[in-house]
């Protein structure tokens, strides 16, 4: 389960990061992330205190990837997949991911593979998945 301080709730941080943050799509996936950069010199403001708990995830799996069973199925998947990477994003950092209709027939080590790639191409300094059976 993803801890509560992790996840985006609000319409507003979801359009943040989807229109003014950066991009990296995968075969399944699409990922939106936007990096808080705070001014050191300014006041904190409340969202930038809000932040503490650590980077903050949003899931988009709309109907186009199966039906309420198969979203939600997908849905798990990926919630337990931002629960892994959570200590490897900056807390800084809000992600959105949109699950495309392949992620229904991909499985968690696929989805993580690709969430990873695609965190790694973002500069969110994620290491890479090494697969069983392949050198370090």
């Amino acid at each position: 389960m993803l801890p509560e301080p992790n996840r985006l709730h609000c319409r507003a941080d979801f359009s943040r990061t989807v229109r003014r943050g950066q991009r990296s799509g995968r075969r399944d996936l699409v990922v939106h992330a936007f990096v808080h950069t705070a001014d050191p010199a300014a006041e904190p403001t409340e969202d930038e205190l809000i932040r503490v708990g650590g980077p903050r995830f949003g899931l988009i799996v709309s109907k186009a990837v199966g039906n309420a069973v198969i979203r939600h199925r997908v849905a798990r998947r990926l919630r337990h997949i931002c629960a892994e990477m959570r200590t490897e994003i900056p807390v800084e950092a809000d992600i959105v991911i949109r699950a495309l209709p392949g992620a229904a027939t991909a499985d968690s080590a696929e989805l993580l593979r690709q969430l990873r790639g695609a965190a790694r191409k973002l500069g969110l300094g994620v290491r890479p998945v090494v697969r069983s059976g392949e050198p370090a």
